[in-house]
């Protein structure tokens, strides 16, 4: 598949869960063990990601350890040990230079004074390279952490995000662009007429402004959003500037881009203006034989008990200890009506729908991938699958997500990112400093200098 001269390049993030996606990532020898409490692994992996002319390192967050079987959960470590990730990614900022800083941030937990304060401090200290992932959060053990017995019903999260981040926005736009003179000999810091107090009151927030910081280098960090629920789609369509979604199959992912890019344009956006970057898990191997070598040893370290909390965690807690792990699941047992990601659980059911396979087999199905595309092969291979998702418009590029930590990053920059570079389908140099600039997406317009 030739790629030269096209003018259209992928985007590409790094996804980095701390020892790896694979949920056995930990049990590799070459893994960094300690990955959860070690930022120089980070540090390192951030350097590498930007060697690799990567768009951005993608951060994901919980509030909360995992719940469920102590014993199980002994045998996984993620979430249990995990920096919080905008301290981490002010820390990556000191030591690059141009790959965006993209973390998690749940509109559940926080305020949004708060988030406008903490992304546009990365922004600034970044110069312009930050992204935030609005999220809803579907964990309820985290609600127990914020002072609520129970979490937010799908609708109320969808309904409370979508007004919480117009609230950030709007404090982003506190100060106009050209606000802080500094000018000592006026003894004028500031032009007061170019100061903007928010004064919102909502259904769910009352935010009186302005935010204590100079408008962020990129007007506003990138908003990114996770998700492909209706609800989720709708709030992508309205304010998400990249939407990261997890598909299997390439027709539905091709359906989803569709779909969302359609339905910008009621919102006064154009196709352009929304990135769609499905998650990509991959091993590489410099054969085809040795890729699948890579992939066979990690699933033969999956602890049973891993298997089936990685299945309750995926279908929302739902309790599968009475079920012989060589049976197939059976689909009354995925919940219907739940509060957990109804993405997720829909990638579940539609397997079993097809395949009707084992307990086993499922949760291998999802032990790599977590329902994102799973591709086993050497450079090429990976790259014509990219391709393929890319030239079809599936994407315009991808989360991509290595087995294990560092190895598999170092895999995909040392093979597979020069042999996009051969087809002419990802940069060989970075096209701007910000984060923006890189994606392709313009800097907006205060809303004021809008409204003026």
């Amino acid at each position: 598949m030739s790629g030269e001269g096209r003018a259209r390049m992928m985007r590409l993030g790094a996804h980095y869960h701390p020892t790896g996606h694979h949920v056995a990532s930990w049990l590799h020898p070459k893994a960094q063990i300690d990955a959860g409490s070690n930022a120089e692994h980070y540090l390192d992996m951030a350097r590498t990601a930007e060697r690799g002319r990567f768009d951005l390192v993608f951060l994901a967050d919980s509030s909360a350890t995992r719940g469920g079987d102590l014993e199980a959960l002994s045998r996984w470590p993620q979430y249990m040990a995990y920096f919080e990730p905008l301290t981490l990614l002010s820390a990556m900022s000191a030591v690059t230079e141009r790959v965006g800083l993209v973390a998690t941030a749940s509109t559940s937990f926080n305020e949004p004074y708060n988030i406008a304060r903490l992304f546009g401090s990365l922004d600034h200290l970044s110069h312009g390279r930050a992204g935030w992932n609005v999220v809803t959060s579907s964990n309820q053990t985290a609600s127990l952490n914020f002072s609520r017995e129970a979490h937010y019903s799908h609708a109320e999260r969808y309904e409370r995000a979508r007004e919480f981040v117009q609230v950030v926005l709007g404090l982003w736009d506190s100060w106009d662009d050209d606000a802080f003179v500094r000018d000592r000999a006026s003894r004028r810091y500031f032009l007061p007429h170019k100061l903007h107090r928010l004064d919102h009151r909502g259904k769910y927030y009352a935010v009186r402004g302005p935010l204590n910081m100079a408008r962020p280098p990129q007007g506003h960090p990138v908003i990114f959003q996770a998700g492909s629920s209706e609800t989720g789609r709708e709030l992508a369509a309205e304010t998400a500037e990249v939407v990261f979604i997890q598909e299997q199959s390439i027709d539905k992912a091709r359906a989803f881009y569709a779909d969302v890019k359609g339905r910008l344009a009621k919102h006064g956006r154009a196709p352009g203006d929304l990135k769609v970057m499905p998650g990509f898990a991959t091993f590489v191997g410099r054969t085809e034989a040795e890729a699948r070598e890579q992939h066979a040893f990690l699933q033969s370290l999956i602890h049973p008990d891993v298997g089936r909390a990685l299945l309750s965690a995926e279908l929302g807690g739902t309790d599968l200890s009475d079920l012989p792990i060589d049976r197939p699941l059976p689909i009354e047992r995925i919940p219907v009506n739940t509060n957990a990601s109804q993405t997720t659980v829909r990638n579940v059911l539609d397997v079993v729908q097809r395949e009707n396979p084992t307990i086993r087999q499922l949760y291998e199905r999802f032990s790599g991938a977590r329902g994102s595309a799973l591709v086993i092969g050497t450079a090429a291979q990976v790259a014509d699958a990219m391709e393929e998702w890319f030239r079809k418009e599936a994407a315009d590029g991808f989360i991509v997500q290595p087995s294990y930590l560092p190895g598999g990053l170092d895999d995909f920059v040392e093979h597979v990112i020069p042999e996009l570079q051969r087809r002419g389908l990802f940069r060989r140099e970075y096209e701007g400093r910000t984060l923006r600039e890189n994606l392709g997406l313009a800097r907006p317009a205060s809303r004021y200098r809008a409204a003026g």
